[in-house]
């Protein structure tokens, strides 16, 4: 159902590294990857960033984000599902169906 995230380590996993591809991100370095993970890792936590929706699926909270992000010329708008799961966010499928909050 999901792919990790890699919220409790720095090193990011392959699977959410792989999100990052044809993106700006490809260009960063690993200083760079790790800021933009925190950030990003913050930014779940906190709800700092556009926050398009937030539902409930298969009893966990989630929230469907869009991410921006440029560098050296490159732009890049994606959208993301995560839900949290143990406590930790992970990229998901969209749901076919969902509670809506």
């Amino acid at each position: 159902m999901a792919l990790a995230c890699g919220a409790a380590s720095a090193a990011p996993t392959p699977q959410f590294i792989s999100l990052l591809k044809n993106s700006p991100a490809e260009l960063f370095d690993d200083t760079d990857l790790r800021l933009f993970l925190d950030a990003a890792r913050k930014a779940l936590d906190e709800g700092d960033m556009t926050v398009v929706k937030r539902y409930r699926f298969r009893g966990h909270d989630c929230t469907h984000l869009r991410v921006r992000n440029e560098a050296q010329g490159r732009k890049s708008d994606k959208r993301h599902n995560l839900c949290s799961i143990n406590g930790q966010w992970r990229l998901v499928r969209e749901p076919n169906t969902g509670e809506t909050r």
